[in-house]
């Protein structure tokens, strides 16, 4: 798994493409002072071993600490490895990771997933600002 966190005073999208058949409908959305993980899920995060999920959830949560946060919004991005995990695995993945940080009283939300999004990024110039890990 790679993970590319940002801080962001305001952090919106439009769904413009519809990537994949059977998601639902998607709105725009917008939410400010939120820590966005723009994640790539690959093949070896979804074997029974893997902790990455559990890197995931951690990190985020360490992250929205430093910034005095509770808002998490999960982003699926399948572009920061060459492999890349079959949507149908990753977005599971991505649904328990919110619900364990929904579970830790984190407000956590995903991005339309299935969609190319036009986003708006606010993000303050900060070392904590963005972080890259990879689990």
């Amino acid at each position: 798994m790679r993970v590319l966190f940002w801080y962001c005073e305001k952090f919106a999208w439009t769904p413009t493409l519809k990537t994949l058949k059977n998601v639902p409908a998607a709105l725009p959305e917008e939410h400010k002072k939120v820590v966005v993980a723009f994640i790539h899920v690959e093949p070896k995060d979804l074997q029974n071993d893997s902790s990455a999920e559990t890197k995931l959830v951690k990190n985020a949560k360490w992250l929205a600490r430093k910034w005095d946060v509770t808002k998490i919004l999960l982003h699926s991005f399948t572009h920061l490895a060459e492999e890349k995990a079959e949507p149908d695995q990753a977005k599971p993945l991505l649904d328990r990771v919110q619900e364990r940080l929904v579970k830790a009283d984190y407000e956590a939300s995903q991005t339309a997933y299935g969609y190319f999004n036009d986003l708006l990024i606010d993000a303050k110039g900060h070392p904590l600002a963005r972080i890259f890990k990879e689990f």
